[in-house]
């Protein structure tokens, strides 16, 4: 093992500490979901939601290694109004770094006619796509009669995408972006690099194709 990736290794694990969600539980779902690669990068992302009485947490962990982006999602729910009965949702998912379609980065600046290199990223959005499937946002179309009651039909966006972040200097911290930055660099790098690989003569074996990726990560994945 060396000493880079046992230190990225102790990283995964501080970070998950430090997020403070129910820590042992979530660094033995990672572990396991790692199926003992070791990691090159990670990103997590903890978000606090209010409903009605309730507070709703969950926790997305990313984790890099070699051949995969393995992701791990927890949600809590409370059972009882008292908040003394809790329930834990623990989802994860391996995708080969070769299906990844697409990496998107969407960024947020303040007073950018004032830019400067070093000035910092305000918000940042890290859109990742490997199963086509599709985000179809619709809503009522309209034209620029304010008095017009007719109708105009729908209007909508497609969006492609399988998950997608959003992490802002003022809700995360400054360094939450940062950390978000250098997992994409990651994540394009090892995605760039392995689609980069040359295809195989035709008539060769295909279990050459992907050295490293078993045929258990064959099936297709489930869309969000």
């Amino acid at each position: 093992m060396s000493p880079l990736l046992s230190a990225e290794r102790r990283s995964l694990d501080a970070s998950m500490e430090r997020a403070g969600f129910y820590p042992t539980l979530l660094a033995d779902v990672v572990h396991d979901a790692l199926d003992g690669r070791e990691p090159l990068s990670h990103l997590i992302h903890l978000e606090t939601h209010f409903e009605r009485t309730e507070v709703h947490r969950h926790i997305t962990v990313l984790v890099l290694t070699e051949d995969m982006l393995v992701i791990t999602h927890v949600d809590d729910q409370q059972l009882d109004e008292a908040g003394e009965q809790m329930m834990a949702q623990v989802s994860t998912e391996s995708v080969p770094v070769t299906q990844i379609r697409s990496v998107v980065l969407g960024y947020m600046y303040a007073q950018p006619q004032n830019y400067k290199p070093s000035d910092p990223v305000r918000e940042m959005t890290l859109a990742i796509a490997w199963s086509g499937g599709q985000r179809l946002d619709m809503g009522p179309a309209g034209c620029s009669d304010p008095q017009c009651e007719a109708d105009h039909g729908y209007t909508g966006t497609v969006a492609q995408e399988d998950i997608v972040l959003r992490v802002s200097a003022e809700a995360d911290g400054a360094q939450a972006v940062q950390n978000a930055k250098a997992f994409a660099r990651a994540l394009r790098k090892v995605n760039t690099d392995t689609t980069a690989v040359p295809r195989p003569v035709e008539g060769s074996d295909p279990r050459q194709r992907m050295p490293g990726i078993g045929g258990r990560f064959n099936r297709a994945h489930p869309q969000r």
